[in-house]
């Protein structure tokens, strides 16, 4: 059984306290007086704890952290030299939904590393033990490394595909580069990296995310083999995928 975490769950458990707290005074005032004017008062200066309380009530176990989209890392998994490559970094693997997610694709053989900050402030149980442990689940066995995407603590050269799912984005724009050079750097020659992202681009960027991405990853020195769209399950615009090469220096 996997638990990846609830992601977000300070904020969200947060508005939901509060829209407890306004439940509850509400259900106060009711009691105290029989003025529908102050219940209708309470009633109004309550409902926008209430409903965000709600939408964070529906988000908090968006996606379940025991269920796995496994369709997005196929579509990834099904452009990469997974089988053959002896040496495979994660980036941002997080509590592992991403190593699990690729798992079926790579070889017994293989030496995994996922390497995360590991922040639990956003994703409840965010631990190198836990990506270990989700690994483990799925068959494969990982070595976490905590770290900055853009200052990775490995080898030049060191790594045959190195993968990024969904943690790009969440990068302050500046670092964009900074981490895709990173990429690079350690990616062996005929190596591949392999990125799976959400459509979003930074504030301010105009280009389509197809675009700004390619563009990250050429300036980077990459070469691009594959951009692909897939669609989302639960709705929503569809994920990126790139697939790029080490491009000749």
């Amino acid at each position: 059984m996997y638990y990846f975490g609830l992601y977000h769950w300070r904020s969200r458990l947060r508005k939901i306290a509060l829209g407890f707290v306004a439940f509850l005074g509400v259900g106060v005032v009711r009691w105290k007086t029989s003025s529908r004017w102050v219940r209708a008062l309470a009633v109004a200066l309550a409902l926008p704890a209430l409903i965000s309380s709600g939408r964070a009530g529906t988000k908090l176990l968006r996606p379940p952290p025991w269920a796995l989209e496994r369709y997005k890392y196929d579509a990834l998994a099904s452009e990469l030299p997974l089988g053959g490559a002896s040496a495979v970094l994660d980036v941002g693997c997080g509590t592992g939904r991403s190593l699990v997610g690729l798992a079926p694709s790579l070889s017994e053989e293989a030496s995994v590393l996922g390497l995360d900050v590991f922040d639990s402030r956003v994703i409840l149980g965010n631990a190198p033990l836990l990506a270990r442990r989700n690994a483990s689940e799925a068959g494969i066995d990982v070595t976490p490394l905590r770290g900055d995407a853009a200052r990775l603590p490995l080898a030049t050269g060191s790594q045959d595909v190195v993968t990024a799912c969904r943690v790009l984005h969440d990068l302050p724009a500046e670092d964009h580069g900074r981490a895709l050079r990173e990429f690079r750097r350690v990616c062996a020659p005929d190596g591949t990296l392999g990125v799976l992202e959400l459509p979003i681009t930074p504030d301010g960027v105009e280009d389509d995310p197809e675009t700004y991405w390619r563009d990250q990853v050429t300036e980077a020195g990459f070469s691009v083999e594959t951009v692909k769209r897939v669609e989302r399950k639960r709705g929503g615009e569809p994920y990126i995928v790139l697939v790029v090469t080490p491009s000749a220096r």
